[in-house]
């Protein structure tokens, strides 16, 4: 069986052919770093580490890109209420990207470029843009797109352009709206008080770039002007993607993303996730309360990522129950690795080949374990073959139980390590110890054995 997924564009599922034979070119939309991401966007980035992970694993060679937002509305509005440099609270906060990243053991992108790194291609990206009638310059020096000289402006998230053009005669300046706002976009900001010292002097002026034209500017750089996946949330559809394919599309005049996909949103209690509801959950809010990171990764499986997912925490505590038994019936398998089983290999392959369920690919796990025909150490071997692309670091658990006092001592140190808590740390190092255990610290994460 041949891959098929779920191609926005067409909104139907299709065969995946990628541009060149047995390779992929892969974007993902990344982190803005401006906070600790929420439990949403991970879902974004979970999803695109298993679609990533079954490439991999059906022989393609991937080459994967995911931005870092370094420059946009919400970081100028941070730097400005907490009194830092733009360069100060971006890194920061994308070292916790990456941290968080490897506790959900997210394969590493083969690139990050950052916004500001490539300042440089967006400013000829605009002026591509310029040259061939498609934007124009406003008369504070901003430059901004014109819909009206779009005649496919909305192929992404299907509406259509003449729908728009009561409000098509305004501009909007703001990186995030919704389609009832519909208007000419910023390319190039031209600078004002508000920005600060956030600004470049380029051939427009002193500005910085809207936000939409930094990820074809990156994309198109590292991947060339046509590459094959482009993955992110649906509510990255409008205006961000849309607006990536005008603007790439209308300067190169050749396809931007053959294939579009996009996760589903995650609810929180049934409601969108709000700080003052107080159901907004960051990856540290959700360790505090005995979920691991890796339980959150197999409780994103439990539903397809095209189905808008609801999280409750009892619901989440579940998976984690459910993973400590798939770790527990993993080590009876004894010691020995013996041969993958070919019939439950195909099997597996076959249902992330259709558009990644990983549900039922879940649900294979355990009808391999309760197979009496299979032997314990080919049952091992093929449960490993499985983790390549599920990602439950099943490689990484040594034939002990630990004892649950200790799990949860050694996430709660991990967290302090995440908050740079040297002292918590180390005194929670003390508490394991003094319960006949070692904790090592590795690129996945901890690992504990009996001292």
């Amino acid at each position: 069986m041949s891959l098929s997924i779920f191609n926005t564009l067409s909104r139907q599922k299709e065969i995946f052919s990628p541009i060149k034979p047995g390779e992929v070119s892969m974007y993902t939309c990344g982190p803005t770093v401006y906070n600790h991401l929420h439990i949403g966007n991970w879902r974004a980035y979970v999803f695109a580490d298993l679609l990533k992970r079954h490439l991999l694993y059906s022989g393609y060679q991937v080459k994967h890109v995911m931005n870092i937002t370094d420059v946009e509305d919400k970081i100028i509005r941070e730097v400005q209420a907490q009194n830092r440099s733009l360069k100060d609270l971006t890194e920061f906060y994308t070292e916790q990207f990456y941290l968080d990243r490897d506790l959900l053991n997210i394969l590493p992108a083969d690139k990050y470029p950052k916004a500001t790194e490539y300042i440089n291609e967006m400013v000829t990206l605009i002026e591509k843009l310029l040259e061939r009638g498609f934007a124009y310059k406003s008369d504070d020096d901003s430059v901004y797109f014109d819909l009206k000289k779009d005649a496919d402006y909305g192929k992404l998230s299907h509406f259509k352009l003449a729908d728009l053009k009561e409000n098509a005669d305004e501009r909007l300046s703001k990186d995030e709206y919704d389609k009832e706002n519909a208007q000419d976009f910023a390319l190039w900001k031209a600078w004002t008080p508000d920005d600060g010292q956030v600004f470049w002097q380029t051939t427009f002026g002193k500005g910085r770039p809207g936000w939409h034209i930094e990820c074809s500017a990156m994309s198109m750089k590292e991947l060339g002007q046509s590459f094959d996946l482009h993955t992110g949330g649906v509510d990255n559809i409008f205006p961000h993607h849309e607006n990536e394919i005008a603007q790439s599309e209308c300067a190169t005049g050749v396809t931007f993303a053959k294939y579009f996909m996009h996760n589903e949103h995650l609810m929180v209690d049934g409601q969108k996730m709000s700080k003052s509801l107080g159901n907004f959950y960051k990856l540290e809010d959700l360790q505090t309360k005995g979920l691991e990171p890796l339980a959150f990764r197999y409780w994103l499986y439990t539903s397809s990522y095209t189905t808008r997912t609801n999280f409750t925490l009892e619901a989440a505590l579940g998976s984690q129950t459910a993973l400590n038994r798939l770790r527990e019936s993993y080590k009876e398998l004894g010691v020995e690795i013996g041969q993958v089983n070919l019939s439950y290999q195909a099997r597996f392959k076959e249902l992330l080949d259709n558009n990644l369920d990983s549900p039922r690919a879940l649900a294979l796990i355990y009808e391999l374990l309760k197979d009496k025909e299979i032997a314990d150490e080919n049952k091992k071997a093929t449960l490993l073959d499985f983790d390549q692309v599920l990602g439950f670091n099943l490689a990484q658990i040594i034939n002990e139980i630990i004892p649950e006092e200790v799990l949860q001592l050694a996430n709660e140190r991990q967290q302090a390590r995440i908050e740079k808590n040297w002292t918590r740390s180390d005194e929670l190092r003390k508490e394991i110890n003094d319960l006949g255990y070692e904790v090592k610290d590795t690129e996945n994460g901890p690992e504990i054995s009996h001292s």
